[in-house]
């Protein structure tokens, strides 16, 4: 069975034209004017592979409705893609934030939206060509990568697809110094002369979920991240200091 695209639109003519050059691309759509209304498709009897979420509706904020939809056990790993006419690089930044796997300023061009969604859905794909099979073990941390699953400690964290992706990326070249411009084309597709902060703010929100694990993911000023074998109870300028 094809995918399942959700897209929550006001603009009647712009969900027209996405209904269309969805199914043109052999997607299965639903079709949503509304924040609440997306919701209540987004987590009935059938969940949509991916939603794409116009940020400026009616009723909701599309940074509320991600937030739910993250925060629902049927949709908390279900790819977003944002669609808004806002440019400016704090609203990508917030859309990231709230848990957003992909950022797209309208006017954009259909076939650069349509290779955007198979790029999304092909990375949240558990049995994607390029997933390894088994469990990945550091430190605190496990990843079981058929499953798109993440403990620390023994305790499961949530991660979206496009987090888990980061944290493979980074685990499987540990030692490795990854560059923004690395991680934007490897993780997310991107040419590398899009001017965003999106790795910065993943990085930091997977932090944060990580807790104490989330010390692994190094930050080296200027040049990248990196995650290290172990975690140092006191770094080296903080003995010098002492």
């Amino acid at each position: 069975m094809s995918e399942l695209v959700l897209i929550v639109e006001d603009e009647r003519d712009l969900l027209t034209a996405l209904d269309y050059n969805l199914r043109r691309e052999g997607y299965r759509t639903r079709t949503a004017s509304n924040g609440r209304e997306a919701l209540a498709l987004a987590t009935g009897p059938e969940t949509p592979d991916l939603v794409l979420l116009d940020l400026m509706l009616p009723d909701l904020p599309g940074t509320e409705v991600c937030r739910q939809l993250r925060a629902h056990e049927a949709t908390r790993r279900t790819p977003i893609v944002m669609l808004t006419a806002k440019t400016d690089e704090v609203d990508r930044v917030v859309g990231f934030e709230v848990g957003a796997d992909d950022y797209v300023a309208k006017p954009f061009s259909v076939r650069e939206l349509m290779l955007r969604v198979r790029a999304v859905l092909r990375r949240a794909r558990p049995d994607a060509p390029s997933e390894p099979a088994g469990f990945v073990d550091h430190g605190r941390l496990r990843l079981d990568v058929p499953a798109h699953r993440v403990f620390v400690g023994g305790e499961e964290v949530i991660l979206t697809a496009l987090e888990f992706r980061l944290l493979r990326t980074l685990l499987e070249r540990r030692g490795r110094v990854q560059s923004r411009e690395t991680l934007l084309i490897d993780v997310w597709g991107m040419s590398p002369e899009v001017t965003t902060r999106t790795v910065d703010t993943h990085v930091k929100r997977l932090r944060q979920k990580l807790g104490a694990a989330g010390a692994y993911v190094e930050t080296l000023r200027g040049v990248g991240y990196r995650m290290v074998a172990d975690v140092p109870e006191e770094r080296p300028a903080q003995r010098r200091r002492s």
